[in-house]
């Protein structure tokens, strides 16, 4: 095979690969079910369930598709409580507001059990801010750097680290280091900069690589979502959960790394 062949080739395997990610893998959503064993769970909560929603880039008419199918498996499942863990738009357009509000509209089943927050989307092209009345019609509290205690568990929710917002330190401190604690975080790889203490933080932006070859491997990654690509890190310094997040972003195709909505029992 001569050098031409071989380029020729490997171009039309790629564009294969990436035809493929776009017709089916990016807009296929999985809905994963998801065993944690934290070490330091209390043992009252055992069985405690959390449904985590990432990335859902509101804008494109198949992620709103498909944001709203998670929505409705999860008001089904009618897990303990809901996360949303950031990138709720894609970018910052207030006309988008009313859309995504009939999108998240059946999460009211969750209300005051419902948190998120903001990821570096929300904050492309303006402040995310104009989305949370938005976001509280639809029984979601977003969490600002903030403490919120709810089910004897403290629920810390840190705003964005690619926008400068991030401050975990202060809503750690005002908690209650008698509970169990729960952080959300958009990018995952700052649980290195998380202090110690939490049971467990949960994030997305990574896309867990978005397109990745067998074994995993992400030719391309993101600031702040390269270390902790996928999945589960016990080992983290904070049991750390990331998720493959709804949406995509760049080249719209994912392959060996589907788009998931998820119901973690801890």
């Amino acid at each position: 095979m001569n050098l031409r062949n071989l380029v020729a080739g490997t171009c039309a395997v790629g564009a294969g690969m990436l035809l493929y990610g776009g017709l089916v893998e990016a807009v296929t959503l999985r809905k994963e079910r998801k065993t944690l064993r934290l070490p330091r769970w209390p043992s009252h909560l055992s069985g405690y369930r959390i449904g985590l929603m990432a990335d859902l880039h509101l804008g494109h008419k198949d992620h709103f598709r498909m944001a709203r199918e998670a929505v409705d498996w999860l008001v089904a499942e009618d897990p303990d409580v809901v996360v949303l863990a950031g990138d709720i738009q894609n970018l910052h357009r207030p006309w988008l507001a009313e859309k995504i509000g009939e999108c998240l509209a059946p999460l009211r089943h969750f209300d005051g059990r419902a948190f998120g927050v903001w990821g570096n989307h929300d904050y492309c092209g303006g402040d995310p801010r104009h989305l949370t009345r938005t976001l509280a019609s639809c029984g979601v509290r977003m969490l600002e750097n903030e403490l919120v205690v709810h089910d004897g568990i403290n629920w810390i929710g840190v705003d964005d680290a690619l926008a400068s917002r991030s401050d975990p330190y202060s809503p750690i401190l005002d908690s209650d280091p008698n509970l169990p604690t729960v952080v959300l975080w958009h990018e995952g790889d700052m649980v290195d900069h998380l202090p110690q203490g939490p049971e467990l933080m949960l994030s997305g932006h990574s896309h867990g690589g978005q397109f990745t070859f067998p074994g995993g491997i992400a030719p391309m990654t993101s600031t702040y979502g390269s270390k902790y690509l996928r999945g589960y890190f016990p080992q983290a310094p904070v049991p750390l959960y990331v998720s493959r997040g709804i949406a995509v972003t760049g080249p719209p195709s994912r392959f060996c790394c589907p788009p998931e909505v998820a119901i973690i029992s801890l």
